[in-house]
């Protein structure tokens, strides 16, 4: 089965959160037999940031403009199944209306949400919003998060099927490596600086930083280099997808802080977790709905509602606590959390998609082999 894909972008994770998640769920979906062409654009500078280059799973086509597009377009109507990822970052009302275009009897499109709140939020509180009364049209909706609450609220504009596909660990790429002693810290946390992050980030990092300056604290991302820090925080920039495994060995403890939007609806882990918890990193997450429904509270994962109780959290655990915590969160993303098994996720919807294509085959086949096979 092909599939053809508009998204981001999967040959760098230069301010593209997504990458690795594309990156997981792509690469396991090939090994179920899928053959998957994506299309990106040559935007943000990109190109010029790639951070993997073994791409043998997936045949990438980057696209210079919109001039482009159709052409993409009619190429992609050839596919059995045709998805447009949100926050493709450029001509993404073009392309959310035109990818309907490809849907036939052979051609299944589904819209893929990355950030399920963001586009919920602007499809609730602006009715002309164009997305608005193209959501019923797709096949399926499937979203990178969210739970009970992002279902529903497809369901109510009208989506045939939605299905979550969470984020999730790629033992292959995230794993234990040595700890660097230029990036040790008691405390790290790797995120570019965005308009609905940064509140929190201030919150339960630098303002924990201010709190327990005896402690040591790393910043990684894009865009930080303009805000004041606490002397005890060092940034250290965009962070390659090559080098997260060691920037999150090297930390006794590692941060996770939520969007706004996310962190208010829930069941929403980003991959910065799970890359963590295939490095066996000590993780800490800012309060969110739904995180004990991946990981144990207080045996996998810690959670914090304030800056106070980040600190709390760094005063009260020793490196062996931290090192049991985190080798039990790698435990039980091994278990449950696997890329692999996201992408069997992702086939069972797309079989429920086609199930009334495949009767049909079945039947055709019966009837080949016994013509005097009558189907009920």
């Amino acid at each position: 089965m092909k599939i053809f894909v508009f998204g981001s972008s999967l040959t760098s994770t230069y301010w593209n959160g997504a990458a690795t998640y594309y990156r997981g769920i792509y690469k396991n979906l090939h090994r179920l037999g899928y053959e998957i062409i994506f299309a990106e654009p040559a935007i943000y500078d990109r190109q010029a940031h790639q951070d993997v280059t073994d791409l043998d799973y997936v045949d990438v086509r980057v696209y210079q403009s919109a001039a482009d597009i159709p052409a993409l377009l009619k190429e992609a109507a050839g596919a059995d199944v045709v998805i447009k990822h949100s926050g493709v970052g450029a001509e993404d009302e073009r392309l959310e209306k035109d990818v309907l275009g490809c849907r036939s009897r052979k051609t299944k499109v589904v819209f893929w949400d990355v950030d399920a709140p963001a586009t919920l939020a602007s499809v609730s509180s602006n009715r002309k919003n164009p997305f608005r009364k193209l959501i019923g049209k797709y096949d399926a909706i499937f979203t990178y998060g969210g739970g009970a609450a992002v279902i529903a609220d497809y369901e109510r504009f009208g989506a045939k099927l939605v299905v979550p596909i969470y984020n999730g660990l790629d033992p292959e790429t995230h794993y234990l490596v040595s700890r660097d002693p230029k990036f040790a810290s008691d405390l790290t946390f790797v995120g570019h600086r965005l308009p609905d992050r940064e509140a929190r980030v201030e919150e339960f990092f630098l303002k924990a930083a201010t709190l327990a300056p005896e402690m040591t604290f790393v910043l990684g991302g894009e865009g930080w280099g303009g805000k004041p820090l606490p002397s005890n925080v060092r940034w250290i920039g965009h962070v390659p997808a090559g080098q997260h495994n060691v920037v999150n060995c090297s930390a006794r403890m590692v941060l996770n802080v939520n969007r706004e939007s996310m962190a208010k609806v829930g069941f929403s882990p980003p991959t910065r977790v799970f890359e963590a918890a295939g490095a066996g990193a000590c993780v800490m997450t800012d309060s969110w709905v739904g995180v004990e429904q991946f990981f144990t509270p207080e045996s996998e994962i810690l959670v914090a509602r304030s800056a106070e109780e980040v600190v709390a959290h760094l005063r009260r655990l020793d490196p062996a606590q931290c090192i049991k915590i985190g080798l039990a969160m790698l435990s039980r993303a091994l278990r449950e959390h696997t890329y692999g098994l996201r992408a069997a996720e992702v086939h069972s919807a797309l079989q429920s998609l086609f199930a009334d294509r495949t009767n049909q085959q079945q039947r055709k086949n019966q009837v080949s082999l016994n013509p005097s096979f009558s189907p009920a």
